[in-house]
């Protein structure tokens, strides 16, 4: 029996392995498609007594993410802190741990298509909420032009604010939402055309 990808699902975790997580009474937050530079990875996500916990390719591993700045976490992992830079250049993601640079694609399956940017600029854009969440600022105004890239709305999700950013050069046609709406993940928040 398979399951779908990407909805909050109870997990269990084995009752004689005391460092298998809190995966027994919680629930998967999201699931992420990860390639990093080639290789394929299965990321569940789950926020429980103020800890993220993932497991990534079923294996668990408890995380302390702290976002220091824009862009940048701050990571625990057991034993280890890790500094993960976020870049976008010519519209690839790259990854810095340290002076390690990764070439990166992050596709959330719940959406059905990848976190790519294409090239087709023509007609309108949806921005689409990435996970549910809470609108926390509404940065544009309808009819704002706006350039690629440019941030127009903020969610939170589990503690951590997300920036919503325009996919294309153009102008705010609508905006859905406002500032202290529920989201739920894939809803429409704004058009870009």
């Amino acid at each position: 029996m398979s399951r779908p990808i990407g909805k909050s699902q109870p997990t269990k975790k084995p009752c004689d392995n005391a460092q298998s997580g809190y995966w027994q009474s919680t629930l998967v937050f999201v699931t992420y498609q990860i390639t990093i530079d080639g290789k394929k990875y299965r990321l569940d996500l789950t926020r429980s007594e103020g800890r993220w916990w993932c497991r990534l390719d079923g294996r668990e591993v408890e995380v302390d993410a702290v976002l220091a700045r824009p862009d940048v976490l701050s990571l625990r992992i057991g034993n280890l802190a890790y500094e993960v830079k976020c870049e976008r250049v010519a519209g690839d993601l790259h990854l810095w741990v340290g002076s390690e640079r990764f070439s990166t694609e992050v596709s959330d399956p719940r959406s059905l298509r990848g976190r790519i940017p294409t090239a087709d600029d023509h007609g309108p854009k949806k921005l689409t909420a990435p996970m549910p969440g809470k609108i926390v600022r509404v940065l544009v105004s309808q009819g704002t032009e706006v350039e690629a890239g440019a941030g127009v709305l903020v969610v939170e999700a589990m503690k951590m604010q997300n920036e919503i950013k325009s996919p294309k050069k153009g102008k705010i046609q609508k905006l859905l939402v406002s500032e202290g709406a529920a989201v739920n993940a894939g809803d429409v928040l704004a058009i870009v055309e």
